[in-house]
């Protein structure tokens, strides 16, 4: 898998432009003879001579990129597949259970609840409901300490964990341990499975210790979690009303906040919203969404949120005006969009005193499609009897919160009633969701969990439609792009997944975090970031389009990349090839850039053979996973190259390795083993140049050969190559930065980066310094690789570079930008601040225009960070340009510069005039991110939130069923 062989030429060029005297042109001092020596000697190992030797064991084959997509997406949705399997599994084994349980009011049983495990009393006794519960640390579960034998409960604070509910539904959930044992047996890849309750306990294997918040308080509460949600209810439509008026004033304010609060948690987005607050008028929380819903997504929900603290109450409450304003929002998205689903009017009140029957008889008698649920807030019960009638008249429910501490349970109340036609039909739709992270493990990897309804199968209460709870089991988003493996893509090529929303799961560009001071922390829209964000040359959005509607297909792009953390912009052509997941709402997709690794060399070696030539100690063979060794637990001692080796020889068949890849990396192992051998000669025979401080190769399967010829303590790289530069290794999601790069340069010619720790080349190179004359060394994107000015890191003179670099407009639309303060007026919420600091999570401010030597990563503390889009520029250099020479006017005096390309390489050198300063003429350039000004920005805001973009709507939908009785409920 190395790339074919070229003879170089190996020579240095110095010669003086005409226009330039000669003396000023010494700064160039044949300063790339010694690394032309080196490199020129190891290619020429490689021979014609020595490629004949290996031709009969290697073949050149094509990558096609239309076989290679159905071969991954078929692996996934094997995967996945099996995930599902191993849900259903549980799901019949908890319905089985109940079948033959019988309800014991009196019922006493002892379990292991997860925060009381381990835990002893001031006696030394096991407090109750705890007991010794044996945990070992286990990497397959992010190293966290769990009990692989069976599972454990918890309990949320606000439920009383000895509730006879509880109890008898613990003690009919035991017989999934051995279930959950089975399952992982036959799935290794399995990592959490668990069952959560409707009466809000969480049983999950393996069993965990619950750690609690600073204040001793479990706020988890699986009922809220979006696999619960999703899983117990079809899409819904959800306007909820607010009533605002003066009675409404202080705690049943706060607890009509909570409330909706609360609410606005348990959607997702296959959902819509929209927050109406009444007075005797009517009111849009957010007037940017007037007489319509949004997507239920992260970022919407959120923005309601902050929208709904500015509440405050005012007037007296007139319900009739907003119901009917609610009831038609409802009748016209049902016919053109939101869910088509499930529709219900939250209405959220202390009281109701109109006469409302009218607005009922005219929109939503006799079908009663709408469903009206009531939340009366407050210990006062005088008009009780009016909501409660409103909800029961309107299949609907009615419920009383007098206490913040009523509002969780009192709340999750409706999504029992939306799942009512689903139970009594017993329709075990399976369920994905979106990308998140787990709370749980307190991980910050991305996940998806597959999730599935559990039914009382009992016969007397089958019409009753009743929810046990919803079993599931989460997947490590990272775990399932393992099997569209990077090495097959080429140096450029990246595989990614999206959903039916058009939202991303998983894609190289996918930045979900950014810093806050020292700690990474999630993006408040991580899980709603659209593929037209990230591939955003696709302008006409064809690529999302096709790949939201679950088709297969090709699409060709032109396309604007960039590689160094944004700082090194590309021009690509990318070939995407898509298909959907079969049984899931996923659509898996695959770049492969045009030019790069189409083509692979194939080659058979002995195992022998290769164990030998990986007998050297520099191989980076641990960063690329060759085999899983996490799987089984006897496999986890060895290492990636031990286990490798053991798989290869017969000794570990069981072991699951990719023998594509190994055989590839084997067949490098043995083709660049005399070159490692020449660099140790070099050395040994004291014939490296000074200023050479490694020589080092990296292929395609991820093999890297590495030679040091100066220790930690003189190298001035020295964490290049180390395990904390991860991006110049191969790593399981990139191939290293030196490795793109040099890809992008033409056949012959050598590529010159900076790569030691403080930006600049102090050690490599030799300028002679000459007086009144400013010397750079630049590279083909305007760094300054050498300057007798240490300051310098970017060419930041704006006449040279417009001259001789062409400017690449770049756009972030993950980025987060500084904001001063917030919302200053309620009634205007989407008119944000204008006065805003920028800062991209690249974190490229400061890196091209300031001083390596001074720490100017440090950013001031903010009061805070919000979604932003922004555009950032790159430069190219121009290469039509091999010399110029031009006389600039800077006021009274004139600036001569001199440019030349240096033959065989990305530099140019740069020789400018030092005593004529054209800094008022021509200001610095300087490459930091800006936030995107649109025109009307807060029309643009508000569109971007409230647009539908096409989308696939999930394929059930259970919104009525006969025997689900339009009679009162509560």
């Amino acid at each position: 898998m190395v790339d074919p062989p070229r003879r170089m030429p190996c020579r240095c060029i110095c010669t003086a432009p005409p226009t330039m005297p000669h003396h000023s042109y010494m700064c160039c001092y044949c300063i790339f003879f010694f690394f032309k020596l080196l490199v020129c000697s190891t290619l020429s190992l490689f021979s014609p001579q020595k490629l004949k030797d290996v031709e009969p064991i290697i073949k050149i084959i094509e990558v096609d990129g239309q076989d290679l997509v159905k071969d991954y997406s078929d692996e996934i949705e094997r995967m996945l597949g099996s995930k599902m399997k191993s849900v259903k599994r549980l799901a019949e084994s908890a319905e089985d259970s109940d079948l033959y349980h019988e309800f014991n009011a009196t019922l006493e049983f002892d379990y292991y609840n997860s925060m009381m495990i381990n835990t002893a009393d001031e006696d030394g006794n096991y407090v109750d409901l705890g007991g010794e519960f044996p945990l070992e640390e286990n990497e397959h579960f992010n190293k966290l300490p769990v009990n692989t034998q069976m599972s454990n409960i918890q309990v949320p604070t606000n439920v009383y964990n000895k509730d006879p509910n509880i109890l008898n539904a613990i003690y009919n959930t035991e017989a999934l341990n051995d279930v959950f044992i089975s399952n992982f047996q036959k799935d290794p890849t399995l990592t959490w499975q668990y069952f959560g309750s409707s009466t809000g306990f969480f049983r999950i294997y393996p069993g965990i210790k619950w750690t609690p918040d600073s204040n001793g308080v479990v706020a988890f509460d699986c009922r809220n979690r979006n696999w619960y949600i999703q899983a117990a209810t079809s899409p819904k439509d959800i306007i909820i009303m607010v009533d605002i008026s003066g009675s409404m004033k202080g705690l049943k304010m706060t607890i009509a906040k909570h409330t909706i609060n609360t609410i606005l948690d348990t959607l997702g987005e296959n959902d819509f919203v929209n927050v109406i607050a009444y007075t005797d008028y009517v009111r849009y929380v957010e007037p940017c969404f007037r007489g319509t819903l949004v997507q239920a997504d992260l970022d919407n929900r959120e923005h309601f949120k902050v929208l709904v603290e500015e509440l405050h109450v005012k007037g007296e409450a007139k319900i009739k005006n907003a119901m009917k304003e609610s009831f038609k929002i409802l009748n016209e998205v049902s016919v053109r969009s939101g869910s088509m689903c499930n529709q219900a009017i939250m209405l959220i009140t202390d009281g109701a005193m109109e006469d409302f029957e009218s607005v009922f008889e005219e929109f939503n008698w006799p079908e009663r499609r709408v469903r009206v649920f009531t939340y009366l807030i407050g210990r006062e019960m005088t008009f009780a009897q009016n909501t409660k009638w409103i909800a029961c008249n309107n299949k609907g429910y009615y419920t009383h919160i007098s206490t913040l501490a009523d509002v969780q349970e009192n709340v999750m109340e409706y999504l029992h009633v939306l799942s009512r036609p689903m139970v009594i039909n017993h329709d075990h739709d399976i369920i994905w969701t979106e990308a998140y992270m787990d709370s749980v493990a307190q991980s910050l990897l991305l996940m998806t969990s597959v999730a599935m309804p559990v039914f009382s199968k009992k016969k007397e209460t089958l019409s009753h439609g009743i929810l046990l709870g919803v079993v599931g089991s989460d997947i490590p988003l990272m775990e399932v792009m393992k099997l569209a493996p990077r090495y097959m893509l080429g140096a450029h090529g990246y595989a990614f997944l999206i959903n039916n929303n058009g939202y991303i799961l998983a894609h190289p560009d996918l930045r979900p975090l950014y810093k806050d001071g020292k700690k990474l922390k999630p993006k408040p829209n991580y899980n709603s970031v659209d593929l037209s964000e990230v591939e955003w040359e696709d302008t006409d959005e064809l690529l999302r389009t096709a790949m939201v509607k679950g088709e297969t297909g090709t699409l060709s792009l032109n396309i604007r990349a960039s590689v160094d953390k944004g700082k090194r912009p590309l021009y690509l052509t990318n070939e995407y090839f898509y298909t959907n997941i079969d049984d899931t709402p996923f659509s898996f997709g695959m770049a492969l850039t045009k030019g790069h690794g189409k083509l692979m060399f194939m080659g058979n070696v002995s195992v022998e053979e290769g164990e030998v030539s990986h007998n050297y100690p520099q191989h980076r063979l641990e960063i690329v996973t060759y085999c899983e060794t996490d799987i089984d637990p006897a496999h986890r001692k060895y290492s990636q190259l031990q286990a490798a080796i053991r798989y290869l020889l017969g000794k570990e068949p069981d072991l699951e390795c990719d023998e594509v890849l190994l055989s590839q990396t084997l067949f490098d192992a043995v083709v660049t083993a005399p070159l490692e051998a020449y660099w140790n000669t070099l050395m040994l025979n004291d014939r490296v140049e000074p200023g050479v401080e490694t020589a080092f190769l990296g292929t395609r399967s991820g093999l890297m050969r590495v030679v040091r010829y100066a220790g930690v303590e003189t190298r001035v790289a020295k964490k290049f190559l180390t395990p904390a530069d991860k991006d110049n290794l191969f790593t399981i999601d990139h191939f290293p930065l030196w490795y793109r790069l040099a890809v992008e340069n033409s056949p012959g010619k050598f590529y010159y980066y900076p790569v030691n720790d403080k930006g600049l080349f102090t050690r490599f190179f030799l300028l002679l310094p000459v007086q009144d004359l400013s010397c750079y060394l630049v590279d083909n994107n305007g760094f300054v690789m050498l300057s007798k000015e240490r300051k310098h890191t970017f060419l930041q003179s704006q006449f040279i570079l417009s001259f001789l670099f062409f400017r690449v407009s770049l756009f972030d639309y993950q980025a987060m930008c500084k904001t001063g303060h917030h919302h200053a007026s309620s009634a205007r919420p989407l008119c944000f601040c204008v006065s805003v600091r920028f800062l991209l999570d690249f974190n490229l401010c400061g890196l091209w225009h300031s001083d390596y030597f001074v720490d100017a990563h440090k950013q001031k503390k903010v009061d805070a960070l919000q979604p932003c889009d922004t555009a950032y520029p790159g430069f190219m250099y121009d290469p039509s340009v091999r010399e110029a020479n031009s006389l600039i006017k800077c006021g009274r005096c004139q600036k001569m510069f001199v440019v030349q390309q240096i033959p065989d390489s990305n530099l140019v050198l740069v020789v400018t005039q030092a005593y004529c300063d054209c800094s008022r003429q021509y200001g610095a350039i300087l490459l930091e991110p800006k936030e995107i000004k649109y025109i009307l920005h807060i029309l643009m805001k508000c569109n971007r939130m409230k647009s539908q973009k096409v989308r696939r709507r999930p394929e059930s939908c259970h919104a009525y069923h006969p025997k689900v009785s339009a009679e009162p409920h509560s």
